[in-house]
């Protein structure tokens, strides 16, 4: 047992606990409280406080009777929306770039606010949702601004364009932090931008994100519906059409639909073979071939078909441990949830829970993605497996983390 684990106990025995005593008093099992003075675990945030009461201590002194490691990696409160940066200097820059410019708006303006949208798109997949919404935002109020301003008609149109991406990731992210009613109001946005501009590839992106949403919330009629209109409107073999493929098939392998859903990923398998490398790999609206794996490991696993787990492990051996779990956090943890889902399906329930409680404990599950856990805490319970307690205990754990700003 680790020193600091030591204290812990003695600070317990202290207080008048045995460790069955002490985890009546919290309502957990013995073995729970024995894990955490072996240095097998920690207390999950929510047990804290209470933890602290009865100690006798203030809550930050509790950290000092445990671990210094935490489950939850170090930069987990970036992805809690605390302690979040601000970028004036960025807007600063715009603003000086446009005055110097004969036009109001002008093409050097134009052209770093596209930058830009680049910059925030590609840094999606390994940043906060409420970290990097908070520059979206910026943006989009200073695109609106200059929709005011004198400029010529290509520049208005360049803009409104601007503004359609910058509402459509605004969007993405609303749908990550789980707020569906500003996901709402900046797709129908971002919509209507890209009718004004005649971008049909907007349009489709926001029928494929709205298939997302609807799709989190059950609704896997709609999002099939959503996922075939969206196919409709975009450029042969964009990165949209793959990526609106993929929603289609998980909207059928929710819905049952085992052949089309076969169809589904072998078309999006061959369109995004044929995309080849975009040298941007981690830029959100440029599909990334490796993705491909990805989801199919998430539709197989939704289907119930035993094949998922290869697919799984192949982005986990592929992407972690390794310097790419940087680029991609969120794409590890939901090939685990997948992993798992899986391997319960099939019986290998110790199996399961470690890989439910990699994604669960690595602080990369967004709210919008809690769902997915929770059907592999429900699955577990039902077998009534001795496990299933440790792996409720941190799924609880993971809502009961500080709410995301909104």
């Amino acid at each position: 047992m680790a020193e600091k684990r030591l204290k812990f106990a003695r600070q317990r025995k202290s207080r008048g606990f045995t460790q069955e005593s002490f985890a009546h008093a919290l309502g957990v099992d013995r073995s729970t409280v024995q894990r955490w003075e072996r240095g097998d675990g920690e207390p999950q945030p929510f047990q804290r406080p209470k933890i602290a009461n009865l100690l006798g201590i203030a809550p930050g002194e509790l950290n000092s009777l445990l671990f210094a490691d935490d489950p939850q990696p170090e930069d987990a409160s970036r992805w809690l929306g605390v302690g979040l940066p601000t970028h004036e200097d960025e807007l600063e820059a715009l603003e000086l770039a446009r005055r110097v410019q004969a036009s109001d708006v002008g093409n050097e303006t134009l052209g770093r606010l596209e930058q830009v949208f680049d910059e925030l798109a590609t840094a999606y997949p390994a940043t906060p949702p409420q970290e990097l919404l908070e520059r979206v935002r910026k943006h989009t109020g200073y695109v609106s601004n200059l929709l005011g301003v004198r400029k010529t008609l290509e520049e208005h149109r360049r803009l409104v364009v601007i503004g359609g991406w910058f509402s459509l990731l605004g969007a993405t992210l609303h749908i990550d932090l789980n707020q569906p009613n500003a996901a709402t109001a900046k797709l129908r946005t971002a919509v209507s931008l890209a009718r004004q501009a005649g971008h049909v590839e907007i349009e489709s992106w926001c029928y494929e994100t709205e298939a997302w949403r609807v799709l989190t919330d059950g609704d896997y009629s709609r999002a099939l519906e959503l996922s075939l209109m969206a196919q409709s409107f975009a450029p042969d073999g964009s990165s949209v059409a793959i990526q609106a493929a993929a929603q289609e098939g998980r909207a059928r392998a929710r819905l049952g639909q085992a052949r089309e859903t076969y169809l589904a990923i072998d078309r999006v398998q061959r369109q995004s073979a044929a995309l080849g490398m975009n040298h941007r790999p981690e830029h959100h609206y440029q599909y990334d071939p490796a993705k491909s794996t990805a989801y199919t490991a998430t539709t197989l696993a939704w289907l119930g078909d035993v094949a998922a787990e290869g697919y799984a492990r192949e982005v986990i051996a592929r992407l972690a441990p390794g310097a790419d779990i940087s680029k991609w956090p969120r794409r590890v943890a939901s090939a685990n949830i997948d992993l798992a889902l899986t391997l319960v399906a099939h019986g290998r329930l110790d199996e399961a829970c470690d890989a439910a409680q990699k994604a669960i404990l690595s602080g990369r599950v967004v709210p919008s993605n809690h769902w997915r856990a929770l059907e592999v805490v429900t699955a577990v319970e039902l077998r009534k497996i001795p496990e299933a307690s440790d792996l409720r205990e941190a799924f609880e754990g993971m809502k009961g983390l500080p709410p995301l700003k909104k």
